[in-house]
């Protein structure tokens, strides 16, 4: 029963039976009211936005209008152009050997060697023959791939094999 009370009661409410006057009114008060507000809003966006394009063109042709004005007196740009164009070829400096008969000398020179190839070319030995050069207990130690080390194991031999 109690669910029939309740959709009895619902039922009433909606179609605005048990509602007093002064709720429907206050009601129907307060939604024109929102309408308004709402209204109101977009008519102030509307005109908000008339006026930020408005002052947008204004800005614009005000700047025209100063960059046009300006006084005469002062650079327009904070720079200058600069136009090249090469040198003409007798303002070049060139240097030129001279010839032995100009060459003036005002100290003794020192000697002059000069080397020429041998008809014998170099063999490089690989690390069996040099490790077979040396008559004391040595070894060939790799630093990299193309580098080595021969280390002895006494002092003493390496500095008599390096006096001879």
């Amino acid at each position: 029963m109690s669910d029939f009370r309740q959709n009895e009661r619902l039922l009433s409410d909606v179609l605005g039976e048990g509602i007093s006057t002064h709720f429907r009114e206050g009601f129907l008060n307060q939604t024109l009211r929102l309408a308004r507000r709402r209204r109101r809003f977009r008519e102030g966006r509307r005109v908000a936005s008339a006026l930020a394009v408005l002052l947008a063109l204004g800005l614009l042709v005000w700047h025209r209008l100063t960059s046009n004005l300006r006084p005469t007196g002062f650079p327009a740009k904070p720079y200058a152009i600069v136009r090249t164009q090469p040198l003409p070829p007798a303002a070049w400096v060139a240097t030129r050997p001279f010839s032995p008969a100009n060459v003036v000398v005002s100290a003794k020179t020192g000697n002059v060697v000069v080397t020429a190839k041998t008809g014998v070319p170099v063999r490089e030995i690989n690390d069996d023959e040099l490790l077979a050069l040396v008559p004391k207990p040595a070894a060939l130690v790799r630093r990299g791939p193309h580098s080595a080390e021969l280390v002895f194991v006494n002092l003493a031999d390496r500095d008599e094999l390096l006096k001879d």
